[in-house]
């Protein structure tokens, strides 16, 4: 009787010992490693502000420091007195309002056509056979190599510049619009289908959510080009604008003028740029990106 209880004992014992013991791995006990975190972080406050001040400092010591001719790169602060002056016997702002209203005028022609075209092309296959190989040979052809055309056509006035800065917007805004439209999941459109949703329920429900995203990134492109078309249409027989200003200033061999309409023109595209990015992270706050 002794003998089986103290060998009943040792068996408990070590089945105990046993079920007690940490798992053993190639005779190391394995080692739970912390998760790495793989997202970019939280975003900072006005951080896309840094790489332009960056190079501005550069640009200021490397003036103060005079490594940089000042004949072809006048220092910031030249160019700022430049730019003062400018202002003050009203030439520049004259110059900035027109510029304004020509890309003001060619971008609003550019968006309706690009969202237009993208619809009737992304919606419907007769759309997309008439509309999609048109626009994608037009983006063949250089934009700019069709200015002589439209000076034949339209005269040497405001119209075509405005019609170039147009077809300059609206093929980056249809390309992304139709690639979203085109894009969307067929499982949403079965579903609209099943719940019986009316043509215009369904562009309200599917189409335009879907399509968001792609249309922000084409309107952050059309803006950009807007911008980088006027630079070019305002040297061809303009009397007003930054681009008329510039010219004028390459003739006379005025760097620091050159400079403050090339300033004003990044501003103008960052600011427009960020307004675009503002609008588009409150349009789409309830998605979960790697941005975001």
């Amino acid at each position: 009787m002794s003998a089986v209880t103290t060998t009943t004992t040792t068996t408990t014992t070590t089945a105990t010992t046993s079920s007690a013991a940490p798992p053993v791995t190639d005779g190391a006990p394995r080692v739970r490693r912390p998760r790495r975190a793989l997202t970019p972080g939280r975003r900072l406050p006005a951080a896309r502000l840094t790489g332009p001040f960056l190079l501005l400092a550069l640009w200021a010591a490397a003036s103060a420091a005079g490594q940089l001719d000042p004949g072809a790169i006048p220092a910031p602060w030249t160019v700022l007195r430049t730019a003062g002056h400018l202002w003050t016997d009203g030439t520049l702002p004259t110059d900035v309002a027109t510029s304004l209203r020509r890309a003001a005028y060619g971008f609003s022609l550019g968006l309706a056509a690009g969202v237009l075209l993208a619809l009737a092309s992304g919606l419907s296959r007769t759309g997309e056979a008439l509309i999609d190989g048109t626009v994608n040979l037009n983006r063949a052809i250089p934009t700019l190599g069709l200015i002589p055309l439209f000076i034949l056509w339209l005269g040497i006035g405001e119209t075509f510049k405005i019609a170039i800065i147009a077809i300059v917007v609206y093929i980056p805004i249809y390309l992304n619009t139709h690639a979203a439209l085109s894009g969307i999941d067929s499982r949403f459109v079965e579903l609209a289908e099943v719940q019986d949703l009316s043509r215009w329920a369904f562009i309200r429900r599917i189409v335009v959510p879907g399509a968001l995203p792609g249309f922000f990134v084409g309107l952050r492109l059309g803006v950009t080009g807007s911008w980088l078309g006027l630079v070019v249409l305002e040297q061809i027989n303009a009397t007003s604008g930054l681009g008329y200003m510039m010219f004028q200033a390459q003739n006379y061999g005025q760097t620091d003028v050159i400079l403050v309409g090339l300033l004003i023109y990044g501003i103008f595209g960052l600011v427009s740029d960020s307004v675009v990015r503002l609008v588009e992270r409150r349009v789409l706050s309830w998605r979960r990106t790697l941005s975001s």
